[in-house]
């Protein structure tokens, strides 16, 4: 088993080979298109001037999504540079609507209180140390808006306990609600079932957790 890496700079060289040896549509975590996250953010900011962040970016289909759905204030962050790279060569024009930033999310410099979403399906699960929670909660506190929204999809209890050659951690809503705690609530939750490209099953926890005024 491979272990945690232990800085930024090994978990982006991590990604990098991983994003390296597979087409985008091979991935574990690849869907056409993220139909629950984009149920949930057309209810929770269907303004198309919403600032939206999209939070280990990689190489999923939601910013072209979202893009084309006419949202023109995005934001992506990620380690990994082979990733956005390889998503903006893809978005063509579209990548123009989208501010991109590689860097750790728990210690990148986010501007204060200008997000009215965050949106971040399978980062959060690998955070295996409480510190590096503590750090990511405490960056998306300063960065959403008050009555902003937090959105997380993590794996669930029946979840996967690795992958990609890293362990996980498996979240309940009051689980994941507890990490957030100090500048959030919990609004919505659930479960849904993911299929992978190669036929396998992952249970995944989607949550939505408001900004505290």
């Amino acid at each position: 088993m491979r272990p945690v890496p232990d800085s930024a700079a090994e978990s982006a060289a991590h990604w990098d080979s991983v994003y390296g040896r597979k087409s985008y549509c091979e991935m574990s975590w690849y869907s056409a298109h993220l139909t629950r996250s984009l149920e949930l953010i057309d209810r929770f900011a269907p303004d198309r001037r919403s600032a939206i962040f999209e939070v280990g970016a990689g190489q999923s289909s939601i910013l072209e999504d979202l893009a084309a759905r006419g949202y023109a204030n995005l934001a992506a962050i990620d380690l990994s540079r082979v990733a956005l790279e390889a998503l903006q060569a893809r978005m063509g024009a579209l990548a123009m609507r989208v501010q991109w930033l590689t860097a750790d999310i728990c210690t990148a410099n986010l501007p204060p209180q200008h997000f009215d979403l965050w949106h971040d399906r399978a980062v959060f699960h690998f955070l295996t140390e409480s510190s590096q929670r503590t750090a990511y909660a405490a960056n998306a506190a300063r960065a959403i808006k008050p009555g902003g929204h937090l959105m997380m999809q993590t794996f669930g209890p029946e979840g996967p306990l690795k992958c990609s050659g890293l362990e996980t951690v498996r979240y309940d809503a009051e689980m994941l609600a507890a990490e957030f705690e100090d500048g959030f609530e919990l609004r919505e939750h659930g479960l849904d079932v993911h299929q992978t490209p190669s036929g396998a099953t992952q249970q995944f926890l989607y949550a939505v957790l408001r900004r505290k005024s």
